[in-house]
């Protein structure tokens, strides 16, 4: 009697021993068939097993930001499925399309924007655009904590349009693969499979205050050829539309500030075109409307419900 007490009642119950180390080690091993071993993995579980035992508290705030661990890890084993395995590459066509659409006239000849800024570069630029470029996920996650302690509901929706949005764009990712433009920059229209990660116009703010802080960051990129729908993009609109939504007052003007920030610094870097661009805005809007009308599902608001509860200390954990 005292064993069943103990297995259902016990914060530190046999149940949930057994299923995190089973979560944990069958991560563990799944990433080093998929992507090989990195001290990233054995972070990610150190801090996962950390919260979920220390407290009630941090263990509600530990499921509460799964959504976004399983967000990352799908993203890290995008590596193990390369998109230019199923779809042709654009390269060429891309690059014509956006000086068609976009092109600058300068010196007679007329150049994509991402050409115009790299020749029209200026460290105060460099260093502005890096800052806002590091702000892609710290604001998101910054913002869904103040949503966790805040406001669980608008916590729980804002978390799972994050994944909803960057699931689309995984599925454009593989449905139309493309090259960033700074792929152009240096390799040409030639598609070059395994091609590696490349810091781009970042690396003038890692030359300005000598650090590899941008370098360190792209050597771990998931795939090249994904540089449509831009979601560095997407992701700011989401945020801001939930600032509304929560009538954050003069935060929402912070928000708008990034969010347009974060949109010239993608172009200004060659890491995306304005195509990209407005292909994550875009991604973003599709995201944030058909989640709105998943809520009208029964099942989906049960589901929400569910989730609700186990963070908010209502259910057992």
């Amino acid at each position: 009697m005292q064993q069943e007490l103990l297995l259902n009642n016990s914060f530190y119950n046999i149940r949930n021993i057994y299923l995190t180390v089973a979560i944990s080690v069958g991560y563990l091993l799944l990433s080093v068939l998929l992507v090989g071993f990195k001290t990233d993995q054995l972070v990610l579980i150190f801090i996962f097993n950390t919260l979920f035992f220390i407290s009630r508290g941090t263990r509600r705030f530990i499921l509460g930001f799964s959504i976004f661990i399983v967000y990352w890890i799908l993203f890290d084993y995008m590596k193990a499925f390369p998109n230019y395995l199923f779809n042709q590459v654009h390269i060429g066509d891309l690059y014509t399309l956006e000086k068609e659409l976009f092109g600058v006239h300068y010196h007679g000849l007329i150049l994509t924007p991402n050409e115009y800024w790299k020749i029209n570069s200026t460290a105060f630029l460099d260093v502005l655009t890096g800052f806002f470029y590091l702000m892609w996920v710290p604001v998101p996650l910054a913002f869904a904590t103040y949503l966790f302690f805040k406001n669980k509901e608008q916590f729980v929706q804002f978390s799972l349009t994050f994944v909803w949005v960057n699931l689309l764009g995984f599925v454009v990712y593989y449905a139309f693969p493309a090259a960033p433009p700074w792929y152009v920059q240096e390799h040409g229209f030639e598609f070059i499979a395994k091609t590696a990660g490349n810091t781009a116009g970042l690396a003038r703010f890692d030359h300005y205050f000598g650090i590899t802080l941008f370098q360190g960051i792209y050597s771990k990129g998931s795939n090249v050829f994904a540089a449509m729908p831009s979601l560095h993009s997407s992701y700011p609109v989401i945020v801001v539309y939930y600032g509304l939504k929560n009538r954050l007052g003069k935060i929402n003007i912070f928000f708008f500030t990034v969010m347009l920030g974060i949109w010239f610094s993608a172009v200004y870097t060659s890491h995306h075109y304005m195509l990209d661009v407005l292909a994550g805005i875009t991604c973003a809007f599709l995201g944030i409307v058909s989640f709105r009308r998943l809520m009208h599902y029964a099942r989906f608001k049960r589901l929400i419900t569910s989730l609700i509860r186990a963070i908010d200390g209502k259910a057992q954990l």
